[in-house]
């Protein structure tokens, strides 16, 4: 709770509202919270700088991109050193599926 009480109620709504919908506008993110578009874009700004916003996604709609299986696989490995989990990070990476 503590880091919350060094957000003021603009900052709060401004988190809210792109938990929400990362795809809103800067002019109607201010509109709902009430700033004109400059405040607002340099809060959002001032925001990530410290850490609060990590990155603003987009969700697909796997039903409409015919998406349908998801998996849960479980990886075993022969060793654990940093240069197996170097190559496997790169050989997922390079699959466009995962």
């Amino acid at each position: 709770m503590a880091i919350l009480s060094k957000l003021d109620r603009y900052d709060r709504q401004i988190l809210e509202l792109l938990q929400q919908d990362a795809g809103l506008s800067n002019q109607d993110l201010a509109e709902r919270i009430g700033l004109s578009a400059s405040p607002c874009s340099r809060r959002i700004k001032n925001l990530e700088e410290r850490g609060f916003i990590d990155q603003r996604i987009a969700l697909v709609n796997r039903t409409a991109l015919n998406l349908n299986l998801v998996a849960i696989v479980g990886i075993r490995m022969d060793r654990h050193t940093p240069d197996r989990f170097e190559h496997f990070e790169q050989a997922v990476a390079a699959i466009d599926e995962v």
